[in-house]
């Protein structure tokens, strides 16, 4: 019997009892169940409902989300107005080498303060315009709908340049440089993000209050214009700031930022004839009287 002793090293396992505590989060198990505090059909099976008809013949434009409105403008951009005929030069030739030079500086100078910001833009930055604005999609729903044009038609463009001059990016040159982020599976010039940012900010500056009727006061028309000119002053500022930090992060030169601001320029003139624009436009303006 008393090689049973050896069994007596087992007893150190009774310290796992006190993971018995744990037992009773079992009473959490019920939170994955869902219990109807009825048996029921579904509502449309109630008495008459069924037979309840609207006289709707299409889908109401103001079910339309801003991001898929966003599109319907788009496909009125493409088809509607001669955009292709923007001229993007190609970038000078021989400057790429000073250009990464820059990049390595920018990467051991800024990009540790700017990683959080990199990060955070990769994929998306309408929110810091709309932060900026002091808005939300629910407050200000048309506004957020410009913007979302905007943002998508700039996109659409920028891609198709990209492919016209499939510039390689700088850390295919110079690997050492090592975005902190997944390079884009897109040629480099030019910026897709900083087409994006100054279209957007662009097309807001265009949202902001307008000039006040004649009848205002003289306190009322200058506050009116100082508040427009800080916003519009500040909107420029995160345009660039956001495409500043897409180089920070060795992902674009500086003269794909620099095409990306004049090709935003450029689109601006075609997207004002678009009519989903034009009609988006005039309700955005409204939310700011």
């Amino acid at each position: 019997m008393a090689g049973n002793a050896g069994n007596a090293g087992n007893a150190g396992n009774a310290g796992n009892a006190g993971n018995a505590g744990n037992a009773g989060n079992a009473g959490n198990v019920a939170s994955a169940w869902w219990f109807a505090d009825r048996v029921d059909l579904p509502f449309v099976t109630e008495p008459g409902v069924a037979a309840q008809r609207t006289s709707v013949t299409a889908f109401p434009e103001r079910n339309w989300g801003a991001e898929w409105y966003a599109w319907l403008a788009l496909a009125e951009f493409a088809t509607t107005t001669t955009w292709s005929t923007i001229i993007v030069p190609a970038p000078v030739a021989g400057a790429t080498a000073g250009e990464i030079d820059k990049l390595i500086t920018a990467a051991l100078n800024e990009r540790p303060d700017a990683l959080g910001e990199i990060v955070e833009q990769n994929e998306e930055f309408l929110s810091y315009f709309m932060a900026l604005l002091g808005i939300t999609p629910t407050s200000y729903p048309a506004t957020h709908g410009i913007l979302q044009i905007a943002n998508l038609v700039a996109l659409f463009v920028a891609m198709h340049f990209k492919g016209q001059h499939n510039r390689p990016r700088p850390s295919q040159i110079c690997p050492a440089l090592l975005p902190p982020i997944q390079v884009p599976g897109h040629a480099s010039y030019p910026s897709g993000h900083a087409t994006q940012a100054h279209l957007i900010a662009d097309c807001a500056k265009l949202v902001l209050p307008p000039p006040l009727q004649p009848t205002a006061s003289a306190a009322a028309v200058a506050a009116a214009a100082a508040t427009k000119a800080v916003l519009s002053f500040d909107l420029d500022v995160l345009a660039g700031r956001i495409a500043r930090n897409r180089e920070i992060a060795g992902l674009h030169y500086e003269s794909d930022s620099a095409a990306g601001r004049q090709l935003a320029t450029d689109i601006m003139p075609f997207l004002a004839t678009v009519p989903r624009f034009t009609v988006a436009l005039g309700k955005a303006q409204g939310e700011w009287k």
